[in-house]
């Protein structure tokens, strides 16, 4: 993960200073690319420590269509809390406390803890709107019907493989808005396959790129669905390319990003899928082993809302 570090330097080097929606403020570079060999292991970051169950569940999440929080805090996943909360706080005309304050983290911990247990509550305020598991798995046609662009991409894969026409696209234009309600609109909004020699690449652009907390749970889980399709497909893991549009690092991570830099890279892991596995669709989180991951301590940092 050396290029990552890489990225990181050349954005802190020579990134422009921007303002943002979130009012923190970032300094930003104007795309910039990234290839992954997945023959040399899973590319997670070893100069922190990822958590991994988040990032799988997550990506499971997205498979199965869902855009409800629930699964996510059932499964004690919290990276999707802090936007409904938000929307749930604006909703009830009540104040919305900075995000690092007691009041902020005590509020978020019940709302969190009722969409667990509150069936009309969770129906009501965990609904994240038509975002990625939804245009992923239920693309709305004009005509009132729905198409299901994981299942259609596989076959294109296993029928089609030199087909240039293997995309998914979460970015529905009629549906940005509906997205920004309670959740976000994609940021890692389209991604491409690609068939050669026996081995199935990916190719991801993501158009708002969140560097120090962000890029590395999008280059984990992508890396980790690529694996996943060429599983499903008989095909090898071949490369993952991100492809980043604004490239940021925001002012209120620098800190983080320092130390982060200061650290040397160790070896990546390996995943194992530990059972033979007919659809993608049909993954559980013990299927995967990620073997020989030793990375250093995670390093925290407050996420812009």
């Amino acid at each position: 993960m050396k290029q990552y570090l890489d990225y990181l330097r050349t954005i802190k080097e020579k990134g422009a200073k921007k303002e943002d929606r979130t009012g923190t403020g970032t300094v930003s570079v104007f795309g910039h690319q990234m290839r992954f060999d997945l023959s040399e292991g899973l590319p997670l970051t070893t100069t922190k420590k990822l958590p991994i169950k988040t990032i799988i569940h997550e990506l499971l999440w997205f498979l199965k269509g869902d855009s409800n929080l629930r699964y996510l805090a059932q499964n004690n996943v919290h990276i999707w809390d802090e936007w409904p909360y938000k929307a749930y706080l604006v909703r009830n005309g009540l104040p919305v406390p900075k995000t690092d304050s007691d009041e902020w983290k005590m509020g978020i911990a019940a709302f969190v803890e009722k969409i667990k247990t509150d069936d009309a509550f969770a129906k009501d305020f965990g609904e994240l709107g038509p975002i990625y598991g939804y245009q992923w798995r239920s693309w709305p046609t004009p005509k009132g019907g729905h198409i299901d662009q994981i299942a259609q991409v596989i076959a294109q894969i296993k029928n089609n493989p030199d087909s240039r026409r293997m995309i998914v696209s979460a970015w529905n234009v009629a549906d940005i808005e509906e997205m920004a309600k309670a959740g976000l609109p994609p940021c890692h909004c389209l991604f491409q396959f690609y068939v050669a020699d026996g081995k199935l690449s990916c190719q991801l652009y993501q158009r708002s790129c969140d560097s120090f907390l962000g890029v590395p749970f999008n280059i984990a889980s992508y890396a980790l669905l690529t694996e996943m399709i060429a599983h499903v497909t008989g095909l090898t893991p071949g490369e993952f390319i991100w492809t980043g549009g604004d490239c940021h690092i925001y002012n209120n991570h620098f800190e983080q990003v320092a130390e982060q830099l200061a650290r040397t890279p160790r070896t990546l892991p390996r995943l194992v899928i530990n059972r033979k596995v007919d659809s993608i669709f049909d993954f559980h989180i013990d299927d995967f082993d990620i073997v020989g991951y030793d990375p250093l301590p995670a390093i925290k940092a407050p996420i812009a809302v």
